[in-house]
């Protein structure tokens, strides 16, 4: 029997070198990339605390500025409309996403279906900017249309931001709802019916129930989203719509203030909440 030669350990003693060093520096990238990405969002809830009336300078730690929120009548104003246009754009896009959902995932023929899934999830793909132009430009059509027959022109505020807000939170919404359907057994359903259930029963009883946190999940997503679209808002935004994310963009124009850094903060906490709760609800069970 020919004699088998071991093999040197040169390679291995250098993959086992190279991986060594390899740790360390991507540890050091990782770190980088986290600093890079959250230090200035830190920054800015610090200094959102600072007694200075210079953004960017520490004069002492005060909630005075989180108090001068409260008595700007224009920043309440954009608060009101913020969330009346995200609670309005959430329940109808709520309704309309899961239907779309459950349609896609119970169409019989397959081939068609992933067209109809392809249309319905291009809203997540087109740029915010594309997206705005073309809505104003729907909505002046449809305003010059209405005029002509009508003598009537109808103007830019609340409902078209809130229509604009529904035609893309559709999209998550859809999206999150058909993931819980995927995962979701069907022979629950098919016991039902074969005891006896039809089909509006076997949704209400049976599929609702068990997609519910789905829908919830993504309806928290879709209002978080519609609180801080700003794109949208302003090529469909007019007179008395202004949101918060337009309001913030108006008064940084002026010159960043604490005031800015307070109200923005706000704003990161409040989506913060909605998105965790959003996960938390999707691992349910």
């Amino acid at each position: 029997m020919p004699l088998v030669r071991p093999q040197p350990q040169t390679t291995h003693i250098r993959g086992g070198i190279l991986d060594h060093l390899l740790e360390p520096l991507l540890a050091l990238n990782a770190v980088l990339a986290y600093t890079f990405l959250y230090l200035p969002i830190v920054m800015l809830v610090l200094f959102s605390f600072s007694t200075s009336r210079y953004a960017s300078m520490w004069g002492g730690f005060s909630l005075a500025w989180y108090a001068k929120l409260f008595h700007n009548p224009d920043l309440s104003q954009a608060l009101l409309n913020s969330l009346l246009i995200a609670i309005a754009a959430t329940l109808i896009a709520t309704v309309l996403g899961t239907l779309a959902a459950l349609g896609l995932e119970r169409f019989p023929d397959r081939r068609r279906a992933s067209h109809y899934d392809a249309a319905l999830t291009l809203p997540i793909l087109v740029p915010d900017i594309v997206q705005g132009i073309a809505l104003l430009l729907f909505f002046v059509l449809v305003f010059n249309s209405l005029e002509r027959v009508f003598d009537w022109r109808p103007t830019l505020g609340r409902t078209t931001v809130i229509i604009a807000h529904t035609a893309f939170a559709i999209s998550y919404i859809a999206v999150v709802v058909r993931a819980r359907l995927s995962g979701m057994q069907k022979s629950f359903e098919e016991a039902a019916m074969d005891l006896g259930a039809n089909e509006w029963q076997v949704l209400q009883r049976i599929t609702l129930p068990l997609v519910w946190p789905g829908v919830l999940s993504g309806g928290l997503l879709a209002f978080t989203l519609s609180l801080d679209e700003f794109v949208l808002t302003f090529f469909t935004s007019g007179p008395g719509a202004t949101t918060l994310p337009i309001q913030v963009w108006s008064m940084v124009k002026r010159g960043v203030t604490p005031e800015v850094n307070a109200l923005s903060t706000l704003m990161l906490l409040t989506s913060m909440v909605l998105v965790t709760v959003s996960v938390v609800l999707q691992r349910r069970r």
